[in-house]
């Protein structure tokens, strides 16, 4: 399988392509793309070759076609400037709606698309400070939105119903999951059977097991991402799983590592299988779809060192790569030729 990545580079306004090398998993560079106004988060319609992008200076989502062989992206549509700056973007499983959330605007939106043309507003919802992750689940039928804690988030995740006919999210019954004091759930994942949702907590250095059913989640239990006795100062930021579902990652900011987690499937718990250094400040990851190489980038070194997965979920250090200032985003794609 052919794979390209696309990184987004806040500190120079561009966004740039790599491609994957099957074999050893390292990357070679493809194309640059000018995209002003900070770009960072990224989200593919990969039916229709679309990448949209969330612009936080401007702000507001762009759509472009992507070209999978050569890495250029074409402009197709500005979005409407937005009430806030997006931090998380991404489309439901019609493909026909962008979601997003606000982490200092504290809001929920959703906008229509046609094949990358967007096509007017469905929902903007203040939700509370510190929104960091939204996307809706393998039924297509809830979303999940979780904040963060401290001073600039409510710690808590909010539960929606969302309609794939009309684009609009709704409260779920149970309209949250109350949080521990300081924990903080940033991001979040689905097994891949959907049984399970996995949570990385921002303020507490920890990932979160829930059993998951039809918008409804039972905490089943928390580990930290840190060493015992770790004294510095440390936070988490992305959660990604593997498409087996076996092993889950999580970056430590301030630790500099990914702490790694083997998946029971029949219960839904976590087992510790170490932590791997890797670039200063780790804010983005992905894992490619053969699940094989991992790809972690430094905010704070403009570099993205690659790993492979090994059958245990131990992480092998391959090489690393300058990409530029600022690396917001990566997005690991399938080419289809």
């Amino acid at each position: 399988m052919r794979q390209i990545l696309y990184v987004s580079l806040a500190g120079e306004n561009r966004i740039t392509c790599w491609s994957i090398d099957g074999d050893s998993g390292r990357l070679k560079h493809l194309k640059d793309t000018e995209v002003g106004d900070r770009p960072a988060p990224l989200a593919a319609d990969l039916d229709n070759s679309l990448l949209f992008v969330g612009r936080r200076d401007l702000p507001c989502v762009t759509s472009y076609r992507f070209n999978s062989l050569t890495g250029d992206l074409i402009h197709v549509d500005d979005g409407p400037k937005l009430q806030g700056d997006p931090c998380y973007i991404s489309l439901d499983k019609t493909n026909k709606y962008v979601l997003a959330a606000y982490y200092e605007a504290g809001a929920v939106s959703v906008h229509s698309n046609n094949e990358g043309i967007f096509t007017g507003e469905k929902l903007w919802m203040q939700t509370g400070n510190g929104a960091h992750c939204i996307f809706t689940d393998p039924d297509n039928s809830h979303a999940l939105l979780p904040h963060i804690a401290g001073e600039r988030g409510i710690n808590t995740i909010l539960k929606y119903d969302f309609n794939e006919d009309t684009g609009m999210l709704s409260p779920s019954e149970t309209e949250s999951v109350k949080q521990p004091d300081n924990r903080g759930p940033r991001h979040y994942t689905f097994h891949p059977s959907g049984e399970y949702v996995f949570f990385s907590n921002e303020q507490d250095s920890s990932v979160t097991s829930y059993r998951y059913q039809q918008g409804d989640m039972e905490e089943l239990h928390t580990i930290s991402t840190l060493p015992a006795h770790y004294a510095g100062v440390n936070t988490c930021a992305q959660i990604k799983i593997t498409p087996n579902g076996k092993f889950i990652y999580a970056p430590n900011r301030g630790h500099d590592s990914i702490a790694g987690f083997s998946v029971n499937s029949n219960t839904g718990q976590l087992k510790s299988i170490g932590r791997t250094q890797t670039e200063a400040i780790p804010r983005v990851l992905d894992i490619d779809g053969t699940g094989q190489f991992l790809y972690s980038a430094g905010l704070g070194t403009g570099f993205i060192s690659v790993f492979r997965i090994s059958d245990n979920g131990n992480l092998e250090f391959i090489d690393r790569f300058q990409v530029g200032k600022e690396p917001m985003w990566i997005l690991v794609m399938p080419v289809f030729e």
